[in-house]
């Protein structure tokens, strides 16, 4: 299992371990709520599986979905500038991980498993690469 778990973010590239009743590509999303008793947010979950490349992406972001629906569609970038963003946004996020130090271990704590050899679709490649957008916005990154 691959997985980035920063905060409150979870985001999971899975080789071989998807398992769905539809073949193709589904996509889930929950939106944030509030319960009013307690006054917590809940999170946005966004999971997107390919079955046939056995591979999804899920993150958990406060907030995340709300900001990916005012983003370009998934077609405004070609699958190759995707991938070519996501190899550099990756190679930066693993540095920032391996240095806890000098880095802000809450948000880099775990290393991404991205391996650029492997082509995981364009829906995966998408939604990585907005959430390393989004990411930067939100807690004012620059990767």
């Amino acid at each position: 299992m691959r997985t980035l778990l920063a905060a409150i973010v979870f985001i999971s590239i899975l080789a071989g371990a998807c398992h769905s009743s539809k073949t193709g590509t589904q996509t889930d999303g929950k939106s944030t709520s509030q319960d009013t008793l307690t006054g917590t947010a809940t999170l946005d979950t966004i999971k997107i599986e390919n079955d046939e490349l056995e591979y999804e992406i899920i993150i958990l972001e406060i907030g995340f979905n709300q900001w990916l629906v005012t983003q370009p569609p998934m077609n405004y970038w070609s699958l190759n500038v995707l991938q070519q963003r996501n190899r550099a946004y990756v190679f930066e996020w693993n540095q920032r991980a391996a240095n806890p130090t000098a880095w802000n271990p809450n948000l880099y704590n775990q290393f991404i498993d991205y391996e650029p050899t492997i082509n995981y679709g364009l829906e995966v490649n998408y939604l990585l690469y907005m959430y390393f957008e989004f990411f930067q916005q939100k807690y004012r990154q620059r990767l």
